[in-house]
């Protein structure tokens, strides 16, 4: 996303991202970044809490007039309602390490069954 944002930048529409992967995002450089310090897939908070939802965009829009400079980031002053989040996310349980591995390697083989003949996915 914050590349499309650069490209759309330099094509002279206004970008702004949301999001919880600040190093990266700002390692991409865009011009303006609302950091949010939430669970990836979450940028605006959490689920059904409309009124945190609705100041992060409100956070992003005002950004958006009254950035000064390029790459500005500001934080959003919200924390998940679950503080101990990190030490959960994307942990996998090591007794459920078999079963993951073969998930995956049935959802690869459902994938090649579905690419037209001739083309791949591999790097």
């Amino acid at each position: 996303m914050s590349l499309v944002a650069r490209h759309l930048e330099a094509n002279g529409l206004p970008t702004v991202i949301i999001g919880s992967a600040r190093d990266v995002v700002e390692h991409c450089g865009v011009s303006r970044f609302v950091f949010t310090d939430f669970p990836l897939g979450n940028p605006c908070g959490p689920p059904y809490h409309r009124d945190i939802q609705r100041s992060v965009v409100a956070m992003a829009l005002d950004l958006l007039s009254s950035a000064s400079a390029p790459r500005t980031t500001i934080t959003a002053p919200f924390t998940w309602e679950d503080p101990d989040w990190r030490g959960r996310y994307g942990r996998v349980d090591p007794a459920r390490r078999e079963e993951l591995l073969e998930i995956g390697r049935q959802r690869r083989v459902r994938m090649a069954a579905m690419r037209p003949r001739g083309t791949t996915n591999e790097a």
